[in-house]
């Protein structure tokens, strides 16, 4: 699914009452909120969706895989998604579509 998908998909759900231009400022808006936010390492939790994180990784030591040196990997910041048992549970009960 698209970012366009999803805008489609809202102005579908709200009615003719609202534009398509009008659901996608609301889709940017949103996003938009949740990357400001985990830039300024903060947390989301969207109850029955799930939790969006700023995970901070340690340095460590990993190898050049073409000479085998050792080479360090400086402290970062990772986004990570945790979902909520909800949303597993959906995810769990559909078969995949191979």
């Amino acid at each position: 699914m698209t970012k366009a998908d999803l805008v489609q998909r809202v102005a579908d759900t709200i009615g003719p009452g609202v534009t398509k231009r009008d659901c996608a400022v609301v889709v940017d808006s949103f996003l938009n909120a949740i990357k400001d936010a985990m830039a300024d390492h903060q947390n989301i939790e969207i109850r029955g969706f799930g939790t969006f994180k700023v995970r901070e990784r340690k340095s460590r030591l990993a190898r050049n895989p073409r000479t085998g040196d050792p080479v360090e990997v400086p402290p970062r910041a990772v986004p990570v998604f945790k979902p909520s048992k909800d949303l597993r549970a959906l995810v769990e009960e559909k078969p995949l579509e191979v």
